[in-house]
């Protein structure tokens, strides 16, 4: 085994997706599974597929070029740049849009591919991240119905990945109110009614969702089984899927404090600081900061402590530990949403995918 690797745990994510897509259609959602954690890893989507996901979401069209094989509705959940217009309507069925320019050039690039593309307008509900307001939108909708190439499937909006906003029965009331208006002027009926992302599920596992939202976006909460913005977990999911490990390339005992002569900042422009705890036994790690974000680790041994890191080491004081670790032992750590996304976006990460 070559390290660092993150090991991936296919059948708890498969199962902790069946019961999350079991759960949306008990309540009559739709599960639109978002996968971009996975990062063009086709022999972990296509399983995922292969079990029932009939709609996979992605923000980066790469992704889906990967995926361009697998049977399912691909959605691009990050409004498209101009520059990806052409792939986004060769490779996705729908993209979410708040932008008039865009779905103009979508229609373009639709008409010459002799295809249809699907959107869905997305509202601004207050996390102040896309999305336009009702008159906006209103505009957006009547200019997008007058487009051959164009066919709005929805509205959506989206919560706390910016703002840290979270989804209420009112905010997800007024997203329905904006539909119903539009559906009343045009005399249209819209297919879908999107209420954002994992922080929603909890609303609906409570049954306080409102009866037309009828899609949710979910990624964090299938995949890992948590809602980082909750900082919680989802009781009846697995949240150990993804695990990273690192091997000690040196152990030493060490003075708590550097010494000589010193520079204002670290190698990433940060200033550190140290607390002197007097001679401490570190373990230096072949993972740094290029590969995760150290705020999303946590050691699986609890008497571990993480004390920093540069670009390519992560330094890991060993000192109270149970453990007699030693030069070439590997050091194991879960991962928060943030760090999956980290690690599995390295080149220098091996993934180990583990089916049993």
């Amino acid at each position: 085994m070559i390290y660092p690797v993150v090991e991936i745990k296919l059948n708890q994510i498969i199962d902790n997706v069946l019961k999350v897509k079991k759960n949306c259609e008990e309540n009559g959602v739709k599960l639109t599974l978002v996968t971009k954690v996975l990062v063009d890893h086709e022999e972990i989507v296509r399983p995922l597929v292969e079990n029932g996901i009939d709609c996979i979401c992605e923000s980066r069209i790469r992704n889906l070029i990967s995926y361009k094989d697998i049977p399912a509705e691909k959605w691009v959940i990050r409004e498209p740049a101009l520059c990806e217009i052409e792939d986004i309507v060769r490779y996705s069925d729908l993209s979410l849009n708040s932008e008039r320019v865009t779905i103009q050039a979508l229609n373009d690039e639709a008409a010459r591919q002799g295809k249809v593309h699907q959107i869905l307008l997305m509202y601004e509900a207050g996390d102040l991240r896309e999305g336009a307001g009702f008159e906006e939108l209103r505009e957006l909708y009547a200019f997008a119905l007058s487009l051959p190439n164009i066919k709005v499937r929805g509205i959506g909006t989206n919560y706390s990945c910016y703002g840290c906003t979270i989804p209420t029965v009112a905010s997800l009331n007024e997203l329905i109110g904006v539909a119903e208006k539009l559906e009343k002027e045009f005399g249209t009926k819209i297919e879908l009614i999107s209420g954002g992302n994992s922080t929603t599920y909890p609303l609906m596992r409570e049954g306080k969702l409102p009866e037309r939202i009828n899609t949710l976006r979910i990624g964090e909460g299938a995949l890992m089984g948590t809602m980082v913005s909750y900082g919680d977990a989802i009781g009846e999911l697995y949240h150990d899927n993804f695990i990273l490990k690192a091997q000690i390339v040196e152990l030493k005992t060490k003075p708590s404090v550097p010494w000589g002569e010193f520079t204002n900042f670290d190698s990433f422009g940060t200033v550190p600081h140290f607390e002197d705890k007097g001679l401490r036994t570190r373990a230096l790690l072949n993972v740094g900061k290029q590969d995760v974000i150290l705020d999303a680790l946590t050691p699986l041994d609890d008497k571990l402590v993480i004390m920093g890191a540069s670009s390519d080491y992560m330094l890991i004081d060993v000192t109270d530990s149970d453990t007699d670790y030693k030069v070439g032992d590997v050091i194991s750590f879960s991962l928060n949403y943030a760090g999956v996304l980290g690690v599995m976006n390295s080149a220098c990460i091996g993934k180990e995918i583990i089916r049993g």
